[in-house]
């Protein structure tokens, strides 16, 4: 499983402050305790910052690199804020996250992909909106699937994203995330899966125990990647086991090993 971490993000409470203030004793904090959870990408949003999103973001990753050498997920649908935190990338290859099939944001965002040779999240979304079925994001994700192709984009350089909505919202939300990573990864067994993870838990009370369960109805329909807090030591328990237990942990070692550290939550 591709773990994302998502907690250097501008929307999260917590961690605003940290963020506003330029504390980067805090932002180093939170990141070195990611990689330790097992995080193999460092999501970083300063979206909320508005017009300062692209100078922040560039202190942010230049902060966390100075210590840390996990690689970005670069999260902002704003190319200036996108190509400022590319250009002060140094470790490694980083993710955008993300393009969508719209065109406008398809055509600004894809040029930094291919100069960068990044990887990327692209969500199942064109300007017709978020698809309400199955079939019509599966639509969506073959139409970007070919596109980025096109462009130079190596299949396990792409990362689908379902559009995982709020369960809350529409009780076939859930089915609907769960049968889309299902059929793209049937259709596309080389392209990743990735989604946010906790957006289907939005608007619930005690969120943590559904995004437990999403994430192994998600993980066994086929997805291998997920935008997650891995500080949440209940959440990467039942994620080492369901690896374990879908043929994905070869003799139970990793989740040994977590064992063994005293990792798992039981």
């Amino acid at each position: 499983m591709i773990i994302i971490g998502e907690k250097l993000n501008s929307t999260v409470k917590s961690v605003r402050p940290a963020m506003e203030n330029y504390d980067s004793e805090a932002i180093l904090d939170i990141a070195k305790k990611q990689c330790e959870a097992g995080a193999a990408y460092l999501d970083v949003n300063t979206g909320m910052f508005l017009e300062e999103e692209p100078d922040r973001l560039e202190w942010l990753i230049n902060i966390i690199q100075e210590e840390i050498d996990t690689p970005f997920s670069i999260d902002s649908p704003n190319p200036k804020a996108i190509l400022k935190g590319l250009k002060a990338n140094k470790n490694g290859k980083p993710i955008i996250n993300s393009i969508t099939n719209e065109n406008e944001r398809f055509n600004s965002i894809m040029p930094l992909a291919v100069e960068y040779k990044t990887g990327i999240i692209a969500l199942c979304m064109d300007d017709s909106g978020m698809p309400e079925t199955v079939d019509d994001r599966l639509s969506v994700a073959e139409s970007l699937i070919e596109k980025l192709t096109k462009e130079g984009i190596d299949f396990e350089d792409i990362y689908i994203d379902p559009m995982v909505r709020p369960v809350g919202t529409g009780s076939h939300y859930g089915v609907v995330a769960i049968e889309t990573i299902r059929k793209v990864k049937l259709e596309f067994p080389d392209v990743h899966i990735a989604c946010e993870l906790s957006n289907i838990s939005f608007g619930l009370p005690a969120r943590k125990i559904m995004n437990q369960v999403f994430l192994i109805a998600a993980m066994a329909a086929g997805m291998d990647g997920a935008i997650l807090d891995p500080l949440d030591k209940k959440l990467m328990t039942y994620l080492y086991a369901g690896e374990a237990l879908l043929g994905r942990d070869d003799f139970c070692m990793e989740y040994l090993t977590k064992f063994r550290e005293g990792e798992l939550e039981i």
